[in-house]
Parts: structure tokens; C-alpha cells; sequence
């Protein structure tokens, strides 16, 4: 079985409960497909998470991770376009999409030193936003776009109800990245046939192959993958 095959396996680089043990319920998160267009073939970030992580280790995947209560208060600079907030307010309050929306873009800063922001006067922040916004810089949610949503199998000790979000590079502040202070311990820029060869978690590949036909069908239908006792097939969101 190849490295790919195993990585599309639920519990590859996962620590899974313990029998007898109640299923956790899945935190809240968000991770951001960044894509640029500006070489002869799309490319999209990716980082690969450090052996020690319980979750999802020595996987490639997009910048992301869970909300921060400080999320439900952060900053922003633009607000999620009515159509993106449509999409989320079917299923969860305007305040925690867009926290979903400021947790995406935070975490991305956190663990890729890039800010997908517009220029403001630096000012106070409370918590993880401090270091964000003493680059003169506030999130940009009108920049995102909804593409997927996975809830993590039960049988992992570790839960997550993810949002996976995507956005163009343009409205990066910059592609020179900030010094590194989060989990990923390689980034790069790949073509999605390249990102696809990677050692990837199922959904992250699911991802992947979605915004490829994304791309030339904009108004697909966003899937929603949830786990039972394995992967099903995944609903309309």
C-alpha cells in the first residue's frame, strides 16, 4: 500500500480513544485553501505538520485549526460577502462564522507567516491578534469563499468540525512570509497535481479534487463529509 493510500485512511497520523471510551464532541475549526494563479498552472499552499502532533502527524495539509474565543471579538477589516454568510447562516449564528472566517485567517498567520488582511493603523488586540495586528494589518473576510465542511470520525480522540475556506493570493498583504512560529514544519506552493502526490489526510485530498472542479464550476454544490463507523459519501452543506 503506498504512503498516499494509507494517509486516505481516517486514523493515519491520528491517535484513536480508547475502547469503551465516549466519543468526543468535535471542536470547532477552520483551515484556508490559498491559491495562486499567477505561474503556468494554479498552486496551492500546503504545510506538513510535525511528527509529535497527535493529529493528523507527518501529514501535508492547509494552514488552519480551532476557533479561539478571542475569534468571536477579533478584528476585521472587511466583513464575509452576503453569499459566503448565507452559506454559514444556514447552519450556524453570524457570530461564529465569522469567527470561523477570523480563525482561518489567524491560524494561517500563525503557522505560515502570511496575512490575508488589508492595511489599517496597528492598534491594540487582545490574545493571539496582538502579534496580527501590530503588522498594521486587519482580516480581509471578503476574501474567503466556502468550498468544504468535514467532521472528524468518532473514533479519533481528537475532534474536529472543520470549515475549509478558500482565497485568492492577491489578497495576501504579501507572499513574503513572516518568521514561522506554528506547526507546520515545511511550507510550499504546489500545483495541485504535485499537492495531490503528497502524504495527505483523506479530506485534505477530497479538498483538493473539489476545488479542481471548482474552478471551472464556481456554483457546485458545497460537500459536507461526516463519519460514522468510516467515510460515507458526502452530503450537500
Amino acid at each position: 500500500m503506498t504512503d498516499a493510500n494509507q494517509a486516505s485512511r481516517p486514523t493515519e497520523g491520528n491517535r484513536v480513544r480508547q475502547a469503551g471510551v465516549k466519543a468526543v464532541k468535535p471542536r470547532d475549526a477552520a483551515t484556508l485553501f490559498i491559491i495562486r494563479r499567477d505561474g503556468p498552472k494554479p498552486r496551492v499552499l500546503m504545510g506538513k505538520r510535525h511528527g509529535g502532533h497527535d493529529f493528523m502527524a507527518n501529514l501535508w495539509v492547509f494552514p488552519g485549526g480551532r476557533v479561539d474565543k478571542t475569534d468571536f471579538k477579533g478584528p476585521f477589516a472587511t466583513d464575509l460577502r452576503p453569499e459566503v454568510a448565507a452559506k454559514f447562516h444556514a447552519h450556524v449564528t453570524p457570530g461564529k462564522a465569522r469567527a470561523l472566517g477570523l480563525a482561518a485567517i489567524r491560524e494561517t498567520f500563525e503557522e505560515a507567516g502570511l496575512l490575508l488582511a488589508k492595511p489599517v493603523e496597528a492598534r491594540p488586540a487582545l490574545g493571539p491578534w496582538r502579534e496580527f495586528m501590530a503588522h498594521g494589518a486587519a482580516p480581509d473576510l471578503e476574501a474567503l469563499s466556502l468550498v468544504y465542511r468535514a467532521v472528524t470520525p468518532p473514533m479519533l480522540a481528537k475532534r474536529f468540525d472543520t470549515w475549509f475556506l478558500m482565497a485568492d493570493a492577491e489578497h495576501l498583504v504579501s507572499l513574503e512570509r513572516q518568521p514561522d512560529c506554528g506547526e507546520l514544519e515545511e511550507i510550499a506552493w504546489f500545483d495541485f497535481q504535485e499537492a495531490l502526490d503528497l502524504k495527505l489526510p483523506m479530506v485534505t485530498r477530497s479538498v483538493i479534487t473539489e476545488v479542481m472542479a471548482r474552478l471551472d464550476e464556481p456554483e457546485r454544490p458545497i460537500p459536507y463529509m461526516r463519519f460514522r463507523s468510516g467515510p460515507t459519501k458526502p452530503r450537500i452543506l
